[in-house]
Parts: C-alpha cells; sequence; structure tokens
C-alpha cells in the first residue's frame, strides 16, 4: 500500500488515544494518531515520526500519524495498514480468489474470508523487545472473541487462520504478550491446538509504503 504527501516531525506528546502534538517546522501541530494501542516505547519523547498530509480540508486535524523510527528501523504504526496489505497479498498470491472483507461469521465481523471457506482475522503487531514482536500491547478482549469465533469456525469446517502483521523488520520471531494479557496467549495456543493456523509476517516499511514480506517463526510458549 502506497501513501501520499509524507512530511517527517517530532513527538511532543500525546494526551489520549487520538492526538499527538508534534513539532513540524518548528511549530507545534496536533495530529491524528492511527492507532488506538499504548504504543508507548515507540512515542518517546523527540522520537522521529512520519505524518501524511490529510486533502480533506474540513478535517480538525491536518496530519494522521503513520510511522516512527525506533533508533535507525522505521515502524509502521498505521492500524488500518495490516488489513490493506493483507488483502494486497491475499490477491497477489491468489489471483483467482473470491474474496469478502468485512465477512460477519457469527457475532463477529472476521477481517477476510476467502473462497466462502477461509476465515482470517488480521492483527497488526508494532510491539518488539530484543528482536521478538509481541502481541497484544494492550488487554483485548475483542481479540479473545475473535479467536473463539475462530475456533468455533474451525469446528464448523471452514479453514481458520489468525494472521500477524509484523509492522516492520528485523525480528526474529513472534510471541503472544502474556505479561500483557494472558489470557490472549492462552487463547492463542488453544486456537492452534483446535487446528485454527497461526501465522506471522513482517513487511518492507518505507517512508511512502507497507509491503508483507517475509514469514516469521511463531513461539506461543510463555517462556
Amino acid at each position: 500500500m502506497k501513501y501520499n504527501n509524507i512530511i517527517e516531525g517530532k513527538f511532543i506528546s500525546r494526551p489520549n488515544r487520538f492526538i499527538a502534538y508534534v513539532e513540524i517546522d518548528g511549530k507545534r501541530e496536533v495530529v491524528h494518531v492511527k492507532n488506538t494501542g499504548r504504543c508507548k516505547e515507540l512515542l518517546t519523547n523527540g522520537a522521529r515520526v512520519l505524518l501524511e498530509v490529510s486533502d480533506n480540508t474540513e478535517r480538525k486535524t491536518k496530519y494522521d500519524l503513520i510511522a516512527v523510527y525506533k533508533g535507525e528501523a522505521l515502524v509502521n504504526m498505521d492500524s488500518q495498514a495490516p488489513n490493506k496489505v493483507a488483502l494486497e497479498f491475499i490477491r497477489e498470491n491468489c489471483q483467482d480468489a473470491k474474496i469478502k472483507p468485512e465477512y460477519t461469521y457469527g457475532s463477529s465481523r472476521i477481517d477476510i474470508c476467502v473462497n466462502d471457506k477461509s476465515l482470517i482475522e488480521v492483527k497488526g503487531v508494532t510491539l518488539e523487545n530484543n528482536g521478538i514482536a509481541m502481541f497484544p500491547d494492550a488487554p483485548t478482549e475483542r481479540g479473545i472473541k475473535h479467536i473463539n469465533e475462530l475456533i468455533r469456525a474451525k469446528n464448523d469446517g471452514y479453514e481458520s487462520y489468525i494472521l500477524f502483521v509484523i509492522q516492520m523488520k528485523g525480528v526474529r520471531e513472534f510471541k503472544p504478550n502474556y505479561k500483557t494479557h494472558r489470557e490472549f496467549g492462552e487463547a492463542l495456543a488453544r486456537a492452534e491446538r483446535a487446528g485454527v493456523k497461526i501465522l506471522a509476517y513482517d513487511c518492507i516499511v518505507t517512508k511512502n509504503s507497507l509491503k508483507i514480506d517475509a514469514p516469521v517463526s511463531i513461539n506461543l510458549s510463555e517462556d
């Protein structure tokens, strides 16, 4: 996926989940943060951030914060991007597939349905520690609900998948974040035992784009 009209700024603070203060050309601006997760290890004082300039003149905020430099590594933190790049990846690799985004199953909307038989829930990952990508960065009851629905779908004859889109390069493995939300990690391990396929892929991140790249090994153990 591509971005348009990207500029760089310097992160100042984040008063709530939806906005941040960023210094742009020496001026403090209010920007929209396209990720409601905590992202505390990314949005540190003085961090270099990338912003997309909105072409909607009626918006209250002119800029969307989409990525941040963690040292020299660039991390995409746009929470809408994982679904978009997942759809692009599926279309590139399954050109004749019938793809339905936002597919209703049970009481949930599963992110992607392929050929009326494969259900795929997509999770964006921005948390990394010593080369290990982890999810979630905050407790997610909604995430557990989706896992339980996918287990039920597997029992109903669907192929069920959970795809973790790691919005960076340079990680060696993916693990559930048991410290932040033990129940999610336990649910993920339970899903794997039930036959739900757990996948993780890293991404090529540039200032103007995001693209799914290579599979990442998965370690569902707590250790």
